[in-house]
């Protein structure tokens, strides 16, 4: 490594509670010369509230590519960068991978931040088995993907979770039980927030209490594996 060179950091960031900054997570933001951000009102209503004034820079899947050579210059330059997002960990189901990938090429250091993120939480409150898992991310938004990819996973005989929006959740929780028959299912809304809730039941008691209320807010899906698999 080139001690002239700075350094990328990937800090994780508050899912609801601001209480779940670590100390580290604010001393890092606080000595970095660039924050790399999905949102820069989004982050810089964050580090308003942390008291910390630093240069924002947009980072998204809409300009991961051009950006990240930009970022990678600036710390061959001396400037260490944090990357976050507008809330958990950077390269989860967020931006973070390009970045990450362009500075292990040119031996840069990568500084990865443990902090708050939702799948973990809501896997070990699911009451599913947690001693392995799939984390599968975002399923497609469209029916006919969306069955195609339950339809592969349908063997898979360990637990599997799901990020999903509120809006589609209903769907996604009929194509399990189509696809997938009525195992044992928890749905995990806004994690470490105010209004945080977890359904447990089968796939088809699940799909009852939808019909009822409408979900809001940030959802993970935790499924059953198939257990005649194991």
């Amino acid at each position: 490594m080139n001690d002239s060179f700075g350094t990328i950091y990937l800090v994780p960031t508050p899912i609801g509670n601001m209480s779940d900054l670590s100390q580290r997570i604010i001393d890092t933001l606080s000595s970095v010369d660039i924050v790399a951000c999905e949102d820069t009102r989004h982050s810089g209503s964050l580090l308003k509230k942390l008291d910390i004034k630093k240069r924002l820079v947009s980072y998204h899947e809409f300009n991961e590519s051009e950006r990240a050579a930009q970022l990678i210059e600036a710390v061959k330059n001396g400037q260490s960068v944090a990357v976050i997002t507008d809330g958990g960990s950077p390269g989860i189901s967020d931006p973070a991978y390009r970045i990450v990938k362009i500075a292990i090429e040119n031996n840069l250091t990568i500084i990865p931040l443990p902090g708050p993120t939702a799948f973990v939480p809501a896997l070990t409150a699911s009451g599913l088995p947690t001693d392995r898992f799939l984390f599968e991310g975002f399923l497609s938004n469209k029916s006919a993907a969306r069955k195609k990819r339950l339809t592969q996973l349908l063997d898979f005989p360990h637990t599997i979770i799901l990020y999903e929006s509120p809006h589609r959740i209903e769907k996604t929780v009929a194509d399990i039980f189509e696809v997938m028959g009525d195992r044992q299912i928890a749905i995990a809304r806004e994690i470490s927030k105010k209004f945080e809730q977890f359904i447990r039941g089968s796939v088809s008691e699940v799909q009852e209490i939808l019909t009822q209320k409408k979900l809001k807010g940030e959802i993970v899906i935790v499924l059953e594996g198939n257990r005649s698999k194991k």
